[in-house]
């Protein structure tokens, strides 16, 4: 989901069971690293095994090419939960199923052709936004009318202006509301551009972050959002030529055929769990993660195959080293993640009576890149004590330790019960290519990259999972919210629905 943060209004209360509260006074986490707890010799093992018979790489080119794109809900994401619970059957893992979850509706990508028809004529290069409609069949066209995203207020009461136009989302002067707030009032926006008798959108996720490769970079434009109105990325190219036909007063014209098709109602999709047991406390579990589905432009190998290989990766160093941690790691391929952590939240809200003995979580999911730290997901009790475990990976890279919230993936539902939701931080120089375009290939990844982090996966859940001392409990709903709020979540949790009641209860 990065560049849009999301999550799921109908299963945001709830989070906190009865006895989430506290650790017990000799389960308090101290501050000792693998030289020092004992896990040391486990850990050299899974880095041999990580390293020297890693199966990440083959298992992500598989991914990529025999399964290939995989939207939630889709023949193609069924097909990937089918292959998921192969590869860790394969590797070994315990308990390995399915758990099924419903979304609100499925969607698929039709043709979305764009052409300029004046001053000049020309192909204009876009793809449509997820969840988002069609035109008339064959199309329509119209002039390219502006509405400015820092305005809403007023584009939302003069949205009858924009019958039979092409609209362009742009941004004049100031914002006058936080970004978030502006966001969300977008979507208001396109529910009234629709029945208003707009023919498209020229306004998605954009392509200037990619700007000089002519790429379009699709998305979901809400959480669990869906709009009748036809949404595209156009590349920055075309759109910057647009723009500037209209900055010297001339009034662009162009036809537009978008096809898209939605079910008539909710589909079904789920997530794919293996474990690992623990051999002593197998009640107490750390979920490892990244997400398995993917957007259609290219195979999703960057977003998020390469965190699906990670995972798997991670999975296969741990089980053939024959090392068995104290705890039970629980490996969970989320899907709905690019609809709204529609799988991240289903994972808490089914295992809600297991949540008091979840450790956490930990989740791979921003590309081709290096790890290059970790982020304890608000839990700033926690970063002294992972900072001894970071110091000791020094001969893989210098690795950060803070307690950021990533709010973009799988980590928010945990961090929003109470628990980090640590998010393994990556080099995204490159992800902004490859993020949710067509450029999103095998190619991008380098397969030395993908082993070590797929390491770096294994070593750190397998010594949270390890060590004598248990990593973390719930905290109370109290404590969390005011976490959020010190994070700046809230705003963003607030806009689109999604801020518990026990957290409104705890500000009062």
């Amino acid at each position: 989901m990065r560049g849009f943060l999301a999550g799921v209004a109908v299963v945001t209360v709830g989070f906190f069971g009865a006895g989430a509260g506290t650790l017990r006074a000799n389960e308090r986490p101290a501050a000792k690293g693998p030289n020092e707890d004992g896990t040391k010799p486990a850990l050299v093992k899974i880095a041999g095994e990580g390293m020297m018979s890693s199966h990440a790489f083959q298992f992500l080119t598989e991914l990529s090419d025999d399964v290939g794109a995989r939207v939630t809900g889709s023949p193609a994401d069924r097909k990937a939960e089918e292959w998921g619970m192969a590869k860790m059957k394969a590797i070994g893992l315990e308990n390995v199923h399915t758990e099924k979850y419903m979304i609100w509706k499925g969607w698929t990508r039709g043709s979305a052709e764009a052409e300029l028809l004046t001053p000049v004529r020309h192909k204009l290069h876009v793809d449509a936004m997820g969840w988002t409609g069609p035109t008339p069949a064959g199309g329509a066209e119209g002039d390219v009318a502006t509405v400015n995203m820092f305005d809403m207020d007023n584009e939302i009461k003069n949205v009858a202006r924009l019958k039979g136009k092409v609209v362009l989302v742009t941004t004049k002067g100031r914002p006058n509301k936080e970004f978030v707030q502006l966001f969300a009032q977008f979507g208001d926006f396109l529910k009234a551009a629709g029945p208003a008798g707009a023919i498209a959108v020229i306004g998605g996720q954009g392509g200037s972050k990619s700007a000089g490769m002519n790429l379009t970079h699709t998305g979901i434009l809400g959480f669990n959002a869906e709009f009748a109105v036809p949404v595209v990325s156009m590349t920055t190219e075309d759109q910057g030529q647009l723009e500037r036909y209209i900055a010297r007063g001339l009034t662009p014209r162009a036809r537009f055929n978008v096809q898209n098709t939605f079910t008539n109602g909710p589909v079904e999709t789920a997530n794919v769990v293996g474990e690992i047991r623990g051999r002593e406390k197998a009640e107490q579990i750390l979920v490892v993660g990244g997400h398995l589905e993917s957007w259609d432009l290219g195979q999703g190998t960057t977003d998020n195959g390469s965190g699906t290989a990670t995972v798997l990766g991670a999975a296969e160093a741990i089980a053939h080293s024959g090392q068995r941690p104290r705890r039970t790691i629980r490996f969970v391929l989320f899907t709905g993640e690019e609809q709204g952590l529609d799988g991240s939240f289903a994972y808490i809200k089914q295992h809600q009576s297991e949540m008091a003995n979840h450790l956490g979580n930990l989740v791979v999911d921003a590309g081709q890149g290096a790890v290059k730290g970790f982020q304890m997901g608000g839990r700033e009790d926690l970063v002294e004590v992972f900072q001894p475990f970071a110091d000791s990976l020094a001969n893989f890279d210098k690795l950060s330790v803070d307690d950021k919230v990533e709010s973009g993936t799988d980590t928010l539902p945990f961090s929003m019960a109470g628990l980090p939701g640590i998010n393994m931080r990556q080099d995204t120089a490159d992800y902004k290519f490859t993020h949710h375009s067509a450029a999103d290939t095998l190619e991008a990844q380098k397969p030395e990259v993908l082993t070590q982090n797929a390491t770096l996966m294994a070593l750190a859940a397998f010594w949270i999972a390890d060590r004598p001392e248990r990593f973390a409990a719930p905290w109370p709903a109290a404590r969390t919210a005011k976490m959020l709020v010190a994070q700046h979540e809230d705003g963003m949790l607030k806009a689109f629905g999604l801020w518990p009641k026990e957290f409104a209860e705890a500000e009062k």
